[in-house]
């Protein structure tokens, strides 16, 4: 099947949505068309002083696609993912592009990278916030388990138990100030209602708390993401009925609402007890079935010359990431995880690092204005979809082991300590 080229759709036609570290999201917002129209597009960045590269080389898809319609959609049900597609770059499209449009980018990420206009192939992807009257809450959920105390050590195993990873790297990192939120995954992981309501609370009073620079929760109006310190300058009028017998007029009315975290926890229930946030549990669990400090043991005994375990191994490539998930039931589920075996050493690696795409994905829940009774249909598109589904380089693995490190012994010399309950 031919596949799409940019340059069919005018630049004026996409508008600045969000970026991260290496991509930048545009949203099409041109005349229905049967290819652009309802899709976001990513773009790769470069440094502002990168060397150009030959173009007429013929480059491979981008990987982000590839991992996940051969990797994690061997784990997730289609449902819950975006779809995701090549599409053919044009360097003058771009170019013209980054002149209208550059100026919507923050300053900061302005200073630290451009749009590679080298590139010859982006990523179409559904457009999981946009539409007319669409309420879109994007939660990172990050880590919703307490590790097994097999391979802890005796100075980390009742810390790690007790207090879960989320709470303690919150702790860690505000540790000069306050709280900024009091949000524990595993109240939002859990099956009862309380305990999400709770969690819902919580993610809404730090998103109000923070003006929504928090990454743990994000609010999506008909495409455009707002702050609080935001809600008097949006121009829409958007009506959402996300309450039993209870409706707001206006977006100002719906955030100045005093019990909004309550009708929002009410229109959100029936999307959180999908079984989206129980697969990303699951497989967070299930793959990191060692703990770091279990891992690294594995390491030192199959490889007991080398420290740096990203410098003995490498990055896995894609044939042994897809010959995991194949027999990852079968196979992975099946191994004793209380007996460190050496040779399973690879496979243990492999697993974390999907356990590390896990822990730090985000799920996007989609309210529509119809919804008049407060419980939006989990069959509406894309009603719920996991994203941010990278794979995580082994090269971090040193990083993530002194960050454990420094978060458990900061909290295991607190005098208060948070208890988390699974």
């Amino acid at each position: 099947m031919a596949r799409v080229n940019v340059a069919q759709s005018r630049p004026q036609d996409w508008a600045y949505l969000a970026e991260g570290g290496s991509t930048v999201v545009f949203s099409y917002t041109g005349p229905v068309h049967p290819s652009f129209t309802g899709k976001i597009l990513r773009l790769r960045k470069t440094s502002l002083n990168a060397v150009s590269h030959d173009t007429t080389i013929d480059e491979e898809d981008d990987p982000v696609i590839t991992f996940q319609n051969t990797v994690i959609a061997a784990l997730v049900p289609s449902r819950f993912l975006p779809d995701l597609e090549v599409v053919l770059l044009d360097a003058t499209w771009l170019a013209a592009l980054e002149a209208l449009r550059d100026g919507d980018r923050p300053a900061e990420r302005r200073a630290n990278g451009q749009i590679d206009k080298a590139r010859q192939k982006g990523i179409l992807a559904t457009d999981l916030i946009g539409g007319a009257d669409i309420l879109a809450i994007e939660i990172k959920p990050k880590w919703g388990f307490l590790p097994n105390s097999a391979h802890l050590s005796q100075e980390t195993a009742e810390i790690k138990t007790s207090t879960c990873r989320f709470c303690m790297h919150t702790r860690f990192k505000f540790k000069d100030g306050d709280l900024p939120t009091q949000f524990c995954p595993l109240d939002l992981y859990s099956k009862d209602e309380a305990r999400i309501r709770k969690a819902i609370r919580d993610l809404w009073n730090g998103w109000l708390q923070s003006d929504g620079t928090l990454n743990n929760m994000r609010v999506f109006v008909s495409g455009k993401m707002i702050r609080p310190s935001e809600v008097r300058t949006v121009a829409i009028d958007f009506s959402i009925h996300i309450h039993f017998r209870q409706s707001y007029s206006s977006l100002e009315e719906f955030l100045a609402g005093t019990e909004v975290h309550e009708a929002l926890a009410t229109a959100l229930f029936p999307l959180l007890r999908t079984p989206a946030l129980g697969t990303i549990l699951d497989l967070q669990r299930s793959l990191d079935a060692l703990d770091i400090e279990g891992l690294i043991k594995l390491h030192a005994m199959a490889c007991p010359n080398t420290k740096d375990l990203g410098a003995a191994r490498g990055n896995p490539s894609l044939e042994e990431l897809q010959d995991f998930v194949a027999t990852y039931r079968s196979v992975y589920c099946a191994l004793d995880h209380f007996k460190l075996s050496p040779e399973n050493t690879d496979t243990y690696l492999i697993a974390y690092l999907l356990s590390a795409s896990f822990k730090d994905c985000s799920v996007i829940f989609r309210i529509h204005e119809s919804d008049v009774s407060g419980t939006p249909s989990v069959d509406f598109p894309h009603a719920v979809s996991i994203i941010d589904l990278d794979l995580k380089g082994v090269e971090r693995f040193e990083q993530w082991a002194d960050l454990d490190s420094r978060i458990v012994e900061y909290n295991r010399d607190m005098a208060q300590r948070k208890l988390c309950v699974e």
